[in-house]
């Protein structure tokens, strides 16, 4: 038998020292490439924890605790289904920081159809009579009795509909939103002047423009206009079409995180950053001018006793919001309409005189023209009573 004569060259330890480098070798780069994931792997995931962290902070500024509470979870309601419409309340107060009792005063209510990418704002007057919880009062007592939840039952019960989320603003806030954004572009549609009730910005001239913070203050919060709170409300709902075009004509979705970050401050919703978000890439695309319906409710301003009220034709209402609900436009009959004031007190309101208004630090309070003399003369403005019903009245029938 005939046996291969090995060569020990094969196993000399010159090959053996190769071979043993070459894993050495191999080794090391499995090492970098795996320090290199490594590394990949806990930057993405410290990225991760750190925008969980920052929207987390967000949605913690976004949810106040004291607004947005069981209470006020326990009256929203959700859609049947993601696609359906839906309605936010809106809520613009005159509280400020450190403040747990303050007042409505503005209430838009939006019905948000993010499929077909259309909005509807119906402006509710602030001063609408309303019973709730057995109690006569106006419609924005209830937010001073019981909170965002009162608000919410008060506006569901005149409506007929139901609020699956809320978000209110104080006007401080309004004006930090306002510059926030860089100032936000509107079309004025008339002259606005008032300087008995506003400092620095007292007039703004009728054409498109730039408005900063304290120019969108004088815009959204002044009245002094022939039919008092109706047409401060149409320019509100136009001020929020116009940041609503503004914030969506800009495509880079981190912008958007970022005015949202900015504004958390200034705004307490339900809603959290993502789900805004979310909602913001729904309907970008929306034509602001044909898929965004206003209106106002119908109503008629009109004295109960010593009180001035606005009262809202109920069975017009309902029309109203028929309307809305099938997605149509409610403007074109609002603004036809002859409201009904078959059954509201006496003293109907004439619009023939202006009505002007007088208010220390934005705190309003509502003097006839004819007063003004007596005032400007070293009377009292407290003399002869404050209110008007031209305007819906003062500021509600709040105790204390």
């Amino acid at each position: 038998m005939v046996r291969r004569q090995l060569d020990s060259s094969e196993y000399s330890r010159e090959n053996v020292g190769r071979y043993r480098k070459r894993v050495a070798r191999k080794g090391i780069r499995r090492g970098i490439i795996a320090g290199i994931v490594a590394v990949l792997i806990a930057l993405l995931v410290g990225i991760a924890l750190a925008v969980a962290s920052w929207i987390s902070s967000i949605n913690d500024r976004l949810q106040n605790e004291s607004v947005i509470n069981d209470e006020l979870r326990a009256v929203l309601s959700e859609p049947a289904a993601p696609s359906d419409p839906y309605y936010v309340l809106l809520l613009g107060t005159d509280g400020r920081a450190g403040e747990e009792d303050y007042r409505a005063d503005t209430i838009i209510l939006v019905r948000v159809d993010p499929a077909h990418k259309r909005l509807t704002m119906l402006s509710i007057p602030r001063d609408t009579h309303v019973y709730y919880k057995g109690s006569e009062m106006k419609i924005n007592s209830a937010h001073f009795y019981d909170g965002a939840a009162g608000m919410i039952t008060a506006v569901q019960d005149l409506t007929g509909v139901q609020i699956s989320h809320y978000a209110e603003v104080n006007f401080d806030g309004l004006a930090d939103i306002t510059d926030a954004l860089g100032g936000v572009w509107v079309d004025v549609d008339m002259p606005i002047y008032d300087d008995e009730n506003f400092n620095h910005i007292v007039s703004l001239d009728p054409g498109y423009q730039l408005l900063n913070g304290e120019a969108a203050l004088f815009y959204t919060r002044c009245r002094n206009f022939y039919d008092g709170d109706y047409t401060r409300m149409r320019h509100q709902r136009e001020f929020i079409k116009a940041i609503i075009r503004q914030v969506l004509d800009d495509p880079d979705p981190m912008k958007l995180f970022n005015v949202v970050d900015a504004c958390a401050n200034m705004v307490t919703t339900d809603l959290s950053a993502t789900d805004i978000i979310a909602l913001a890439s729904e309907l970008r695309g929306i034509d602001v001018e044909s898929d965004i319906y206003t209106a106002h409710a119908p109503s008629y301003a009109a004295m109960l006793g010593d009180i001035s009220y606005v009262f809202v034709s109920q069975w017009q209402l309902d029309e109203v919001m028929g309307i809305i609900d099938r997605g149509d436009d409610p403007g074109p009959y609002v603004e036809d309409l002859v409201v009904d004031t078959s059954g509201m007190p006496s003293q109907p309101v004439s619009y023939e005189e202006p009505t002007y208004y007088y208010e220390d630090d934005y705190e309003e309070e509502a003097v006839p023209a004819e007063e003004s003399a007596e005032t400007a003369d070293g009377g009292s403005p407290d003399e002869g009573g404050g209110e008007t019903a031209a305007d819906g009245g003062g500021e509600g029938d709040i105790p204390g």
